[in-house]
């Protein structure tokens, strides 16, 4: 059975532990970063459960932190689930290649952090998705199966891309749209996998409520490109080091609804932007189903028998604490 890593605050101090129960057990050493606990961690870890003597302290009396640590590199899989890319405009059916895009490692956040939006979005979406973390240094193009991706994954996390879709669409910046600080809360804890445990990873349940409202709900048996030819693919042009995350994609229900004719408008490079911009929102809001202030959101993925939990999120959205600056005011 995997083993549940958590990183977490109290009284000030960042600390490591396993999740127990309701309890987590108190690592002894301090690592600084999700690269280092893997790297020298993940023993400790194995044995805390067997040990005598282990502080222990409830999960909810210390601030989860997300486990995914800075600096690493956030890579997302664009729309990767048929459903996701028919409410985008697209064709349901397997593209021919694989969508890469990249996140900022500083959207990073909490399982239970605040989600702050910008005063300036009024499109803000979610998306829940499968977190693979990587655990072994790749520098060169390799042949990643099913039969080896145990080499490369170090487990799994719940995570949730929150996306600024009046950013992302009419400047034709993802990057831009998806990387507001807060825009990537992950956890609440690392999934540690046994070897045993990899064929789940292609039956895992997941599922987002807005407001108690149920929102997505898939399979990741259903991701177009799945995770060992992925990695394959990006071994080709980049390296990964471990505590990397991949995030592989989000199923149909979220917020952004586009048709042929809203993919035209936003395509068309005569119309100024500040109209695209205008004409994008009014079309978009009248779904009310865009995330506002005070909305909360609940995210878990898990296997049907329940042999592999990643737990839950809660992320309430909030008005950004941050001065918006204009372009004019620089």
């Amino acid at each position: 059975m995997g083993i549940k890593v958590v990183r977490f605050e109290r009284e000030n101090r960042e600390q490591w532990g396993v999740v127990s129960d309701d309890q987590i057990l108190v690592l002894t050493n301090t690592y600084k970063s999700l690269a280092e606990f893997l790297e020298k961690g993940k023993e400790e870890a194995a044995l805390i459960q067997t040990k005598e003597h282990v502080e222990t302290i409830p999960f909810n009396e210390v601030t989860i932190l997300s486990p995914v640590t800075k600096p690493a590199r956030i890579i997302c899989q664009g729309v990767n689930y048929s459903t996701h890319r028919s409410e985008t405009g697209m064709e349901a059916s397997r593209p021919p290649y694989n969508m890469i895009f990249n996140k900022a490692d500083s959207s990073l956040s909490g399982a239970y952090s605040e989600i702050e939006r910008p005063s300036h979005v009024k499109l803000l979406d979610y998306e829940l998705e499968l977190g693979l973390v990587i655990g072994k240094e790749i520098s060169e193009a390799v042949e990643v199966t099913d039969e080896n991706l145990h080499q490369y994954i170090a487990g799994l996390v719940i995570v949730n891309d929150v996306s600024a879709r009046d950013v992302q669409l009419p400047q034709g910046q993802w990057l831009k749209g998806k990387s507001y600080r807060t825009f990537c809360p992950t956890g609440p804890y690392l999934y540690l996998l046994d070897k045993e445990e990899l064929p789940f990873i292609h039956d895992l349940e997941l599922d987002l409520w807005v407001n108690d409202e149920l929102r997505q709900s898939a399979n990741s048996s259903q991701l177009l490109y799945k995770p060992a030819e992925t990695l394959t693919d990006l071994s080709e042009v980049m390296d990964l080091s471990p505590g990397d995350l991949i995030l592989t994609g989000t199923a149909g229900g979220v917020a952004m609804n586009l048709t042929p004719e809203v993919n035209a408008l936003i395509a068309n490079l005569s119309i100024p932007y500040q109209q695209k911009l205008e004409l994008l929102v009014e079309n978009q809001l009248k779904s009310g189903k865009y995330l506002k202030d005070g909305d909360t959101i609940r995210c878990k993925i898990k296997s049907a028998s329940g042999e592999i939990d990643l737990g839950e999120q809660l992320n309430t959205v909030v008005m950004s604490k941050e001065i918006n600056l204009s372009i004019s005011n620089r």
